[in-house]
């Protein structure tokens, strides 16, 4: 019995998934043109050539905030009930910042930190 509403709900998210897919398909209206194809940022025209390769310490960079930024997602809600979680939760929460501390660390002999 279970299964028939977890199928039902599978079935139903598809259909309405691809039935707006299929509708903004056709009711979007499609209008090609150089200026629709050219490069775009900030209503700005660009200079120079627009495919360019960033150097991957950007992309590091970024991804070591958005974990460290995570982190603090996760650590206001313990924060707010630690008094009511215990011990426990205080020890492996420390773990956790632990590992993110081996991480930091791990970046830093790496140099992913130097901004050049």
């Amino acid at each position: 019995m279970e299964s028939y509403h977890l199928l039902t709900l599978f079935l139903t998210a598809v259909v309405l998934v691809g039935g707006a897919i299929i509708f903004s398909y056709y009711a979007a209206p499609y209008k090609p043109g150089t200026v629709k194809s050219e490069p775009y940022e900030c209503g700005i025209p660009t200079e120079g050539p627009t495919w360019i390769q960033f150097h991957v310490g950007y992309y590091l960079f970024a991804i070591i905030y958005l974990i460290f930024d995570v982190e603090t997602v996760f650590l206001y809600p313990w924060a707010v009930v630690m008094r009511e979680v215990g011990l426990s939760a205080f020890i492996e929460v420390l773990i956790f910042l632990t590992i993110l501390g081996l991480g930091l660390l791990y970046a830093w002999k790496k140099k992913a930190l130097i901004w050049e």
